[in-house]
């Protein structure tokens, strides 16, 4: 059996933005509403603390 070689990782990155961008105003959080850490003006899935920290607990490898 051959073994093939993937570039691709196992277990995807959660969706994090690409850099923060400083407020106020702060964007609220895609998830439950609530402000989060990051500018109204940053790019990608903006979430609040607590929502990042139960979206990683959701993605995370378990093996």
């Amino acid at each position: 059996m051959e073994k093939t070689e993937r570039s691709e990782s196992y277990c995807p990155a959660p969706a994090v933005p690409v850099a923060a961008v400083a407020g106020p105003p702060y964007a609220d959080c895609l998830e439950c509403g609530e402000p989060t850490e990051y500018g109204v003006d940053t790019p990608g899935v903006v979430l609040c603390p607590v929502c990042e920290w139960q979206d990683a607990q959701r993605t995370a490898c378990s093996g």
